[in-house]
């Protein structure tokens, strides 16, 4: 794909995790199991594609009002990840960050996800950003809290300037939003970053998200005529 219609930073809202559970009559866990494992083809074809930045929604703010034992199932699946794929990210170049409110998550699963983080620090050919704990309304505040905590200048916070008190600073916005599951909202996520992303919406649960998906949205987005407003 040219480099004009390749999108630099793609981000997915991988929605249907328990409908496909529910389908299928199996257990919550088992779709968010699945879930999981989608996300490694998908990061792969990603960066094979030019992808320089992946954003994938695992757990929004929201998701705390679940029941209880989903809210632990989905801590122990995402640390138990964390430690086995680290390795694999290392060899593939995949470096991990995590955006959101880390420090309300259980200590052990802060622990091997900051380590992950360390550990793929050296990844250059894609950065997987995993959105966890996450909230776009939330980024926003903690960015303004963290200006005020600052004592900056009031005159002088500009777009670039609040930007870089961001979750996502140092990155370039979303060029694409991908969601899963059938619905079309974009669900409080990357609020800012997202302001003139390209969105696709795919009617499949995450679960059942492949490359072929993946690719043809990155086909919808290359017919898309991006003009921000001129």
């Amino acid at each position: 794909m040219p480099d004009a219609v390749r999108p630099r930073h793609v981000a997915i809202i991988a929605d249907g995790n328990r409908r496909w559970a529910r389908e299928r009559g199996l257990p919550v866990l088992a779709g968010h199991i699945q879930g999981i494992e989608a996300i490694r083809p998908i990061v792969r074809r990603a960066r094979d594609a030019g992808v320089e930045t992946l954003s994938v929604y695992t757990f929004s703010t929201e998701n705390w009002a679940r029941p209880d034992d989903e809210v632990a199932g989905l801590f122990g699946l995402i640390d138990g990840a964390v430690r086995q794929y680290t390795d694999e990210l290392i060899e593939e170049g995949v470096r991990v960050r995590v955006i959101g409110r880390l420090h309300e998550a259980p200590a052990d699963v802060q622990r091997s996800i900051r380590a992950a983080e360390d550990r793929t620090s050296g990844g250059a050919r894609i950065t997987l950003n995993i959105c966890f704990n996450y909230s776009g309304r939330a980024e926003i505040v903690d960015a303004a809290r963290a200006l005020v905590a600052a004592r900056a200048d009031p005159n002088a916070i500009d777009e670039a300037r609040f930007a870089e008190h961001l979750y996502t600073s140092g990155q370039q916005d979303v060029d694409l939003v991908i969601r899963t599951g059938g619905d079309q909202r974009t669900s409080n996520f990357l609020l800012w970053q997202a302001a003139y992303a390209e969105l696709v919406f795919c009617p499949k649960f995450w679960p059942d998200f492949d490359a072929a998906d993946f690719d043809a949205a990155l086909e919808d987005y290359a017919r898309r005529d991006r003009r921000f407003g001129g």
